[in-house]
């Protein structure tokens, strides 16, 4: 989470993952989030979060994706902004909290914190169009 404890601070890695993210998938079928820890060191940030996106014409399955970025802060590239998302595994609706274990392990991090979409995703006004 950012030092300051406020989610997507205009400009910062966060908010601009969210709205990258935003841009990439429906926000209407983003069910979860969980952030892991920020990480700083020498003028650069880096995030994690999984991202749970539920869809099928019933909305039957659910499909977990890693959405990272890494903000360089300080320096000569300041401002630098690299994001990438990852679809890292799918199952029924009711498997969540064994993808999430999964994934965790893989990760080989602390527990990430849940937020809402809501919390998390730009209002739908401001979120990038694609196209």
């Amino acid at each position: 989470m950012p030092e300051s404890g406020i989610l997507n601070r205009p400009g910062s890695g966060w908010d601009r993952l969210a709205a990258a993210v935003a841009g990439a998938m429906p926000a209407s079928e983003i069910e979860a989030v969980w952030l892991f820890r920020t990480l700083r060191r020498e003028g650069t940030e880096w995030g994690t979060a999984l991202v749970a996106r539920v869809d099928g014409e019933e909305r039957e399955r659910r499909r977990i994706y890693t959405a990272r970025f890494q903000h360089v802060l300080k320096g000569k590239e300041r401002g630098k902004f690299e994001w990438a998302l990852e679809e890292v595994g799918s199952g029924p609706v009711d498997t969540i909290g064994e993808i999430i274990t999964g994934v965790r392990k893989r990760m080989d991090d602390d527990d990430p914190r849940p937020v809402t979409p809501a919390e998390w995703l730009p209002p739908v006004d401001a979120a990038p169009r694609e196209g």
